[in-house]
């Protein structure tokens, strides 16, 4: 199989296909971001020869695969026609499979009109994850995630006409100490109109390659504490008023937290509520500081 470096997927598709089609991130830019300074490029699609050897040696092992996960940071970046050879190919190995995911940018479905995201979606494009990490435009300009909340708001309602599931990240601490809250409560009002299927909350975690590492040192930036991380994590659950999965899921998380919305809300609150009148800042940091890799 042809893998490049390190492979990142979402929790919950632990149990699909993992197929690289593109290496790397066409942004590659947002300052918090060091999952891709391992490879020696910014971005590649992979060769459809790769893909294919791939596929058919994937099928030797497997058979009956019902979901295809196409790695890579943004593979839903690549043109409408490029993702339906890609659809093709996989349909030629796994022809009873059901559905395609990949991680996605909200800048790359803006490139896509509705006509061809149902043209995809007839293909098996579903539950494409996007990293949209915050809807409090200061976070999202100072971190360079090229995008503005209006524009999670917008893409989403065009992901949604197609008929395409989605689900979101959530950074918990991308706002900063002593604007958590308030980035919570401005990512609450843009979920609220939108229907991601899952909302993934992951913590923020500094390295020092990162060029957020660099902006702290500067004095221009400073991390929240572990405890306000709760605290903000907290606030954005007891904001949001749409249907979905909720989870913590990942190494960034010392603190698992899992439920359906909104039928979970009060517990989930309730459960965080106890955890952060009794928490251990120090432990939690120790956490933090000695979290090798994500």
């Amino acid at each position: 199989m042809h893998y490049d470096r390190t492979i990142w997927r979402p929790p919950y598709e632990a149990y699909s296909l993992l197929i690289q089609v593109t290496a790397g991130c066409t942004h590659h830019s947002c300052k918090f971001c060091t999952l891709y300074e391992d490879l020696p490029f910014k971005f590649r699609m992979s060769p459809l020869s790769e893909v294919k050897e791939d596929l058919a040696e994937a099928s030797h092992y497997v058979r009956n695969v019902p979901r295809i996960f196409f790695t890579g940071a943004n593979p839903f970046v690549l043109s409408t026609d490029k993702l339906k050879t890609l659809a093709k190919m996989v349909k030629e190995y796994y022809p009873n499979y059901k559905s395609i995911g990949c991680f996605g940018r909200i800048t790359d479905v803006k490139n896509k009109t509705v006509e061809e995201l149902k043209e995809l979606r007839a293909l098996g494009y579903d539950g494409i994850t996007f990293g949209v990490e915050t809807g409090d435009d200061e976070a999202l300009a100072f971190m360079n995630k090229g995008y503005r909340r209006e524009d999670i708001i917008e893409q989403c309602k065009k992901m949604e006409e197609a008929g395409i599931s989605y689900n979101f990240f959530y950074l918990t601490g991308i706002s900063g100490a002593g604007r958590g809250e308030i980035g919570a409560k401005a990512t609450a009002e843009v979920f609220n109109q939108c229907h991601p299927q899952i909302i993934d909350a992951s913590m923020l975690t500094i390295y020092n390659t990162s060029e957020l590492y660099k902006e702290i040192q500067k004095g221009n930036w400073k991390e929240e504490s572990e405890i306000e991380k709760l605290a903000e994590l907290k606030t954005l659950i007891e904001n949001l008023t749409v249907e979905a999965r909720f989870a913590t899921d990942g190494a960034s998380n010392l603190i698992q937290v899992r439920g359906n919305l909104p039928t979970d809300q009060k517990k989930l609150v309730k459960y965080l509520e106890r955890l952060i009148a009794t928490a251990d800042e120090a432990a939690l940091r120790e956490y933090r500081v000695n979290l090798k890799h994500l």
